[in-house]
């Protein structure tokens, strides 16, 4: 009689049924992220088209001959009604086509979006380093020394950072470095006086270094700091409120005591024990915030005169102009749901607890 096959292992068959789930879950986040950027899309056609005011008026000016703005209107195409409209936007759609800028004389919306991107880059990659040095130490300082004025003082700055308006602080810190201090510049990008980096990725930063003129390189790091600083503390407040909570219930775990029994130094036990089970959290908080930065920071943006995308699209809705706000708006989306399943699937990996 032949032998009978042997079972697989337990701890197989669970690794086997994880993946399986994880692959299921995947692959319907993936089907229903094309029907999340369709309810997006549709939504804000819609708003767009229910709030005051004529992106005809914006362009001639409300005094215009009424003939004129009629011929403009049929033209641009708003003279069609509002279901044949949206066919026609989601048409273009469908086909990677964001459409034309009704402001700017025919520039196309992946042009506006290629021109203004990567500034938005710039900022957000550069605010997300600062949140993460100052929320990070901060969470740790204050989860490492409980019921003390290092853990009064963490708690007050995760609460006052997380509420202060950007807007505020953004204008109080130009008020105070820039313009008393003098100690950065004030609403530009790169000196006006010098010629800017030029090269394939619009990144003033990557693109100095890639020329390896390093003077353009610090140039862009000087008027990069002021802005990024300040959003950088506005948002570290999440990662020391996430890292000080998971950390302190880290640091009460059965295996940090046993390590404490044996004699490690505690701060060891912190730094290569309980800090790396802490952190998972924060991943997640991360891709969702780094998400949400290149989706626009735009009361950041307009504060400081950034040349960004969410101070073009700031200055879209001034100007009613629907095919650039759409346009900017589903790219931002686009980028948000795509971060979101890459977030989940880092996620699963590096946490085997997770389950689908």
């Amino acid at each position: 009689m032949p032998n009978a096959p042997c079972p697989m292992p337990h701890a197989q068959q669970n690794i086997m049924s994880r993946s399986k789930a994880l692959q299921s879950y995947i692959i319907i986040r993936l089907l229903l992220a094309p029907l999340m950027l369709w309810t997006i899309t549709s939504v804000v056609f819609l708003l767009l088209r229910a709030t005051p005011g004529d992106p005809v008026d914006a362009i001639l000016g409300p005094k215009a001959p009424q003939e004129v703005k009629d011929a403009l209107r049929e033209r641009l195409g708003l003279g069609a009604p509002l279901w044949q409209q949206y066919l026609n936007y989601m048409g273009e759609l469908l086909q990677f086509d964001l459409g034309t800028s009704l402001t700017t004389r025919g520039q196309k919306v992946w042009e506006i979006i290629q021109q203004y991107f990567p500034a938005t880059v710039e900022v957000a990659v550069g605010s997300m380093l600062v949140a993460l040095i100052v929320g990070i130490s901060v969470g740790v300082m204050s989860a490492s020394r409980p019921n003390t004025a290092w853990d009064a003082g963490g708690r007050l700055f995760g609460i006052f950072t997380y509420s202060l308006p950007p807007f505020w602080v953004g204008m109080l810190m130009q008020l105070v470095f820039a313009v008393q201090l003098r100690w950065f510049p004030l609403g530009t990008r790169f000196p006006i006086d010098r010629d800017p980096p030029v090269g394939p990725t619009g990144l003033y930063t990557v693109d100095s270094l890639l020329s390896l003129n390093f003077g353009q390189f610090f140039a862009t790091i000087y008027h990069l700091a002021l802005p990024c600083i300040t959003l950088g503390i506005l948002i570290s407040g999440i990662f020391e409120r996430i890292v000080r909570v998971n950390l302190k219930q880290t640091l009460q775990a059965d295996y940090v005591e046993a390590a404490r029994a044996r004699g490690i130094q505690e701060r060891r036990i912190v730094f290569a024990h309980a800090l790396k089970n802490a952190l998972i959290p924060v991943i997640t908080v991360l891709g969702l915030t780094l998400a949400a930065l290149l989706g626009g920071a735009i009361l950041t943006e307009v504060t400081f005169s950034w040349p960004g995308l969410g101070g073009r699209l700031y200055e879209a809705i001034s100007l009613r102009d629907y095919p650039t706000v759409q346009g900017i708006v589903v790219f931002f989306a686009a980028i948000v749901v795509a971060a979101s399943i890459v977030i989940d699937i880092l996620n699963a990996y590096i946490d085997p607890r997770i389950r689908y």
